[in-house]
């Protein structure tokens, strides 16, 4: 067997596994670079494998740094279906389509305004190549064993980061390769804990937090605070947030905190139908978080929800006190990007950011301390406060990185992916030290045997 990793190093995002054995092509993750210019440069590198000869593709889940290339690989030549459990399926049919719409409207615009070198400037892929693509996935069931050829299998296991996500066991001829996808977190307010690691010869484990533990902070409190000292000030926070996952979060600590009136009774804006259909989704999969039925409805119903652009502009001249919730969770495109525009210029405001900001992203400029942020062509004054609740992060932190692996019982090797590189490598000498294991920090698109 070879692996071939073609994204997910040196970076959080682009995550893409490619697996090689006896003329079989299994490509694990196919997801999108984002953030620095160099990094989205290579959506548009020549894959180092002709799409047509992968064989399958596996998601570990839907968000874009993991499943938003898939579009693409479809229009390349790729034949074949793409596994992943059913809600990962389900948030697909949201995010990938719209994806495919946005970069239609970012080529648009380029086009418009002479802001591309290329001419005319294209989209990655469209809405209809996400539809199309969308036709190949086909769910699989937690802990079913599948064997689509002889001498393979592989089997999916509860990773608890949002909703559908998990971690991914591949085995072949007696040899096995755990692939740990985005883990989430044992005390997580919304998702269940991670399922334990299940045994393997080699792990793929991500390291976004694998250089520092969450903070102690309570984050009911902490939420509580930067929403009552912005509604003193008379002002608008503004909470850029990814739209699987983050939003239905924050949606839920907000409810619990005006239950307990420990926040104004303020209006709360949900501008991201996206959101507001993912959070549907939830109410279908009660069995993968903590929510009951009721509050999954008791947090839409009491929410706002923006549908049209109309109504989007008439957010951004708010005059009262509010809480506006927007994608996209860094900053870096989307509804909240008008919002930033009217709001960050007054020290009133907060825009207020949850979880990690990955380099090269709005998000991580204004977490940096930057007085300005460039948006649609125009540098936009940052006078508002800006705070980030890493509380609210998704993903384990170090020390629960090192305990889901520690059920392991001495792999050949672990491979340490899907972080920035000081991150990646903090968590390589962690888990030498705690376990011994032969451990590796590999570059992109470096192969190995296994």
């Amino acid at each position: 067997m070879r692996i071939d990793f073609l994204g997910g190093t040196g970076t959080v995002t682009g995550s893409k596994y490619l697996l090689t054995h006896e003329g079989r092509r299994l490509l694990v993750d196919c997801g999108l670079f984002q953030g620095l210019k160099q990094l989205r440069l290579r959506n548009w590198d020549e894959l180092p494998v002709d799409p047509a000869g992968i064989d399958a593709v596996l998601l570990t889940h839907a968000h874009m740094d993991h499943s938003g290339f898939v579009p693409r690989l479809v229009r390349l030549g790729f034949k074949g279906r793409v596994y992943c459990s059913a809600a990962t399926r389900e948030l697909c049919e949201l995010l990938l389509p719209d994806s495919g719409r946005l970069q239609e409207e970012d080529a648009d615009f380029a086009n418009r305004h002479g802001r591309s070198k290329h001419k005319p400037a294209l989209p990655l892929y469209t809405e209809e190549d996400a539809r199309a693509a969308l036709k190949r996935f086909e769910p699989v069931g937690f802990a079913q064993e599948c064997s689509p050829w002889p001498g393979w299998s592989w089997q999916l296991r509860r990773a608890g980061h949002i909703l559908g996500a998990a971690s991914l066991r591949i085995g072949w001829e007696g040899s096995s390769i755990l692939f740990s996808g985005d883990l989430g977190r044992n005390d997580d307010l919304l998702m269940r804990p991670p399922e334990a690691a299940a045994a393997a010869d080699y792990v793929v484990v991500e390291s976004t937090y694998g250089d520092r533990r969450h903070p102690a902070a309570d984050t009911l409190s902490e939420l509580a605070g930067v929403i009552n000292r912005t509604a003193a000030r008379g002002g608008i926070v503004v909470i850029p947030a990814f739209a699987v996952g983050r939003a239905q979060t924050l949606l839920h600590c907000i409810q619990l905190l005006k239950q307990a009136r420990r926040i104004p009774d303020m209006p709360v804006y949900l501008n991201s139908p996206m959101a507001a259909d993912a959070t549907r989704i939830y109410r279908r999969h009660l069995d993968e978080h903590r929510l009951s039925a009721e509050q999954c409805a008791a947090m839409q119903g009491k929410t706002i929800i923006v549908n049209t652009i109309e109504e989007s502009r008439r957010l951004n001249s708010l005059g009262f006190p509010s809480i506006i919730v927007s994608a996209s969770g860094m900053a870096t495109g989307g509804r909240v990007l008008h919002h930033l525009k009217a709001y960050a210029p007054d020290a009133r405001n907060t825009i207020l950011f949850a979880g990690f900001q990955a380099a090269g992203t709005r998000g991580a400029a204004m977490v940096g301390g930057v007085d300005a942020i460039k948006i649609h062509g125009a540098y936009v004054p940052v006078r508002a406060e800006v705070a980030n609740l890493e509380t609210l992060s998704a993903h384990a932190d170090r020390d629960e990185l090192l305990a889901w692996l520690g059920t392991q019982r001495s792999p050949r090797r672990v491979f340490v992916t899907h972080g920035e590189p000081v991150a990646s490598d903090a968590l390589r000498l962690a888990i030498e030290e705690r376990h011994g294991w032969p451990c590796t920090v590999p570059d992109y698109r470096e192969s190995r045997e296994l």
